[in-house]
């Protein structure tokens, strides 16, 4: 449950695209007394919020005449820009009714480059933009407990004080630049990816060695092998057949991640062979018909590597 007694003044915001990570931020912001209205082309997604007491809209457009503050949680650029241009009904887009009393928070994770170019649009309609993609999962967005990492100009930043300590605990300002805070995601999430494959790779060789799989965890958990990521999905992994688990994130997110993180060092003029790596086995786990699995299944993908 969130922490109430951190709570700030509660306002209005709009939600597009409520799955996971989406929906798990509106739980939140409902339970803190926020008034949040929602869209997702899921209409399922959108029932359990309005039992919650979310207004659910059937178009993103109509978000823009009820909330000065939207935020984007759908699952890449190409969702991004159909939402931003997509015409409704009424004949108009998200984008051209967006003005100088709303601002927009990008959280998806996408490449800088789409960031600022997004950003770019909607700055132009006069709307503030905040590059705000998020880290922890939907038990810590459900709980207001997710990191944020925040680039935008300082005023936009200290004006939605209370909607960002509302989302996430911790919220990192990483610079007024827009763009900054996906290259900060990235990086965070190449790690991720690393690690997950690490913490998958060295529990299968365990298994191998006649290890107790949960035991050898605690170890881990309590020694200088442990990650968050390892012990979250590993958790999971040893729990019950992870192809078999309801998706909390599928393998597909951290293959994109994993690659786009790679992209961007090769565009900075660096290239290096732990990144490279996970990209290629995040890619291969996805080829093998995991995709749509959770991604505590790469042990499922590494224990084929045993022999004999």
């Amino acid at each position: 449950m969130a922490d109430l007694s951190l709570d700030h003044s509660a306002g209005s915001v709009g939600i597009i695209g409520v799955g996971n990570m989406g929906g798990a931020i509106a739980q939140n912001l409902l339970a803190r007394g926020w008034r949040v209205g929602v869209h997702d082309i899921d209409v399922e997604k959108t029932r359990l919020l309005a039992s919650n007491g979310a207004h659910v809209v059937r178009e993103a457009v109509e978000l823009a005449d009820s909330y000065k503050t939207i935020i984007l949680t759908v699952v890449d650029d190409k969702q991004v820009a159909e939402v931003l241009n997509k015409i409704g009904q009424r004949g108009s887009d998200l984008l051209s009714k967006l003005g100088k009393e709303h601002t927009v928070l990008l959280c998806p994770t996408i490449a800088p480059k789409d960031v600022i170019r997004f950003a770019s649009s909607i700055s132009q309609q006069g709307a503030g933009v905040i590059d705000a993609p998020m880290s922890g999962g939907p038990m810590r967005a459900q709980q207001g407990s997710m990191s944020l990492m925040t680039a935008c100009s300082k005023s936009v930043w200290e004006t939605h004080q209370p909607l960002l300590t509302a989302m996430a605990n911790p919220v990192f300002f990483i610079s007024e630049r827009v763009g900054d805070g996906a290259k900060t995601k990235l990086i965070n999430n190449l790690l991720a990816g690393i690690n997950l494959v690490a913490s998958a790779e060295l529990l299968s060789i365990a298994e191998k060695v006649g290890l107790d799989l949960e035991t050898t965890l605690n170890v881990i958990e309590s020694s200088s092998g442990q990650s968050w990521v390892g012990s979250d999905r590993m958790r999971r992994a040893i729990a019950g057949d992870p192809k078999y688990l309801t998706p909390l994130a599928h393998m597909t997110l951290l293959e994109k991640d994993t690659r786009m993180a790679f992209e961007m060092g090769i565009d900075a003029g660096y290239t290096g062979p732990l990144g490279a790596s996970a990209v290629k086995t995040f890619k291969d786990a996805s080829a093998s018909g995991l995709a749509n699995c959770d991604d505590a299944a790469m042990l499922t993908f590494l224990r084929k590597y045993s022999v004999g």
